[in-house]
């Protein structure tokens, strides 16, 4: 490909609304243009990129045995009502009607759809196991789509799906599709580590997420220093702090005064924040929820919400906090009536503790639960942090940032058994198909092999997966004998097999280096006329800051080596 022929402008300027390295180059590179919020065209360059991912990602996928398919994008709502997921999914699903007024939703993943077409082609154990998988394009509404392609409205991603008669047969199946990931990101030049993980809107029992380790990352992973435990902070659970533990007190009302927040409170009354239960309010399907915490500790709102079974939460507002007849700021269970009470189980964990008043400007010492309090619920909502001890080992834990890469699921009957996707065992009785699923975002995974493969200059991309495995750049074009050697490399490269991309533009040396880097292919041939009196020309890897003088006649076996290398 010929650079002046190529679709697509680069920048040189840094796009001020890009908010992640590798969507402020992308956008330099010109390698996706940007329709609406979230939504996203990609040029030729990024889609060779795509396509080389989605192969890596085909191969893997199809040496486990699965089989490829393709699935409609348009689904009946009535799959998504009958699954229960349409709640789950909110608004992140995007409904439309057809003309005759039947109610569609735009597909944001498609266990529905893969669990009735196993549903209507399996009758007994003996059409069991087989995995189905496809490459396609997903929609959800995004409420703030940010990063380029890292969090979009839509997306191309690999879903995979197995079916099974067995829970053995599903361990095995998720085994491989574990090592198939493994493969994958390897291939892709991508380090990803695999975490604990919460199963969301999609449902079932085990979860793990592949991540790959970033500052730009969304999420928060918890990770052991001892034992090597990895979860994402929605999932971890850790061994709390243990509060004093002193004999019980006489409750006792104390002026606070304007002190409202821990940290005021804690400070004015010399105590540590592990002494104090803090209350948060959330509104739960429509209802304000009362939630007691020890203070040193933050509410995770995914145990919250899986704990309460709610398809919708928030924190409540500062009106309907008013409206429940909380007074905030000096809030407490103590001698409340009328609202939903959860406890952390952090509360059992101490002994006398300052608590609201529910009186303006007072809180009360000595709190304890049982005698002075109790809740509907008592659970483990806490979210895990760093320091914490962790449960299996007792290792200390710490904290880093991750970008999801790869999702796996065991799914079980969770879906088989809503749509009535059943099998008939050995013994001639029903039962439902058991389920695995298994996704990664193909553009998202471009995002972060850019995201971990990237300098100042510009993008590397790791072999595999880069648009062109060569960038050829001719320096002062006006010079017959460079343009002839130049096309004489482009034309005996190419020949071999090789993805050459050819800077044949009237450019100055500064311009055509400083592309070179920012596209970002692994290898660089420089043909200058300066080279060429020598009988040579200037071969550089892209993430390495020293060309090599190579010899013409050796020019091609260098290249051959290095990029076998």
């Amino acid at each position: 490909m010929r650079i002046s022929q190529l679709f697509g402008k680069r920048l040189r300027e840094i796009p001020t609304d890009a908010d992640t390295e590798s969507h402020r180059l992308l956008l330099r590179a010109g390698m996706i243009c940007q329709l609406s919020a979230g939504v996203y065209s990609y040029m030729p360059l990024a889609l060779r990129s795509l396509r080389k991912i989605e192969n890596i990602v085909r191969e893997e996928m199809n040496l486990t045995g699965a089989q490829e398919v393709q699935m409609p994008s348009l689904q009946p709502v009535e799959l998504w009502q009958k699954s229960g997921r349409e709640t789950a999914m909110g608004q992140a699903l995007f409904h439309l009607q057809d003309r005759k007024e039947r109610d569609l939703v735009l597909g944001p993943t498609h266990e529905e759809v893969v669990t009735d077409m196993a549903g209507r082609n399996v009758q007994s154990y003996r059409d069991l196991p087989f995995t189905l998988y496809q490459i396609q394009t997903k929609m959800r509404d995004e409420p703030r789509p940010r990063g380029g392609l890292i969090r979009v409205r839509e997306f191309t991603m690999k879903d995979a799906y197995s079916f099974h008669a067995s829970e053995e047969d599903l361990d095995f199946t998720y085994k491989q599709m574990v090592q198939a990931y493994k493969n994958i990101y390897r291939r892709c030049g991508l380090p990803a580590i695999m975490i604990e993980a919460d199963s969301g809107a999609i449902g079932g029992k085990d979860s793990q997420e592949f991540m790959a380790v970033t500052d730009i990352g969304e999420d928060e992973i918890i990770i052991c220093d001892g034992c090597g435990m990895g979860a994402n902070v929605e999932k971890a659970v850790s061994i709390k702090p243990k509060a004093s533990c002193n004999p019980m007190l006489d409750i006792e009302e104390v002026a606070t005064f304007e002190h409202k927040s821990i940290e005021q409170l804690t400070t004015f009354l010399k105590i540590p924040a592990m002494q104090t239960l803090k209350a948060v309010f959330y509104y739960a399907d429509g209802v304000v929820v009362f939630i007691v915490i020890r203070g040193d500790l933050d509410v995770n709102e995914v145990k919250l919400k899986k704990v309460l079974h709610a398809a919708d939460l928030r924190l409540a507002s500062d009106e309907e906090v008013k409206c429940a007849g909380i007074i905030a700021g000096a809030a407490s269970p103590v001698g409340l009536r009328g609202i939903k009470i959860v406890a952390d189980e952090s509360v059992l964990s101490g002994a006398n503790f300052v608590a609201g008043a529910n009186k303006a400007g007072y809180h009360l010492k000595n709190v304890n639960y049982l005698r002075d309090f109790t809740a509907d619920i008592i659970a483990d909502i806490a979210k895990a942090k760093a320091g914490d001890a962790c449960t299996i080992c007792g290792g200390t834990l710490r904290t880093m940032r991750g970008m999801e890469v790869g999702h796996v699921f065991k799914l079980g009957i969770s879906i088989s058994g809503k749509l009535g996707a059943n099998f008939v065992d050995e013994s001639d009785a029903p039962r439902p198909i058991i389920m695995g699923c298994y996704g990664i975002g193909i553009g998202r995974l471009m995002a972060a092999i850019i995201e971990l493969n990237h300098d100042d200059k510009g993008i590397i991309w790791p072999m595999s997966v880069a648009p062109f495995q060569i960038a050829l750049c001719p320096l002062y074009v006006d010079n017959a004998a460079v343009v002839k050697q130049a096309d004489s490399l482009y034309k005996g490269l190419t020949n071999l097999g090789y993805e050459v991309l050819y800077d044949d533009r009237i450019e100055s040396p500064g311009v055509k280096f400083n592309d070179a880097d920012l596209l970002g292919m692994p290898l660089r041939i420089t043909v200058s006329p300066r080279s060429l009196e020598k009988g040579s020309v200037e071969i550089k890897l892209r993430n390495n800051p020293q060309a090599e003088v190579v010899a013409l006649d050796n020019a091609i076996a260098k290249v051959k080596a290095l990029l076998a290398g």
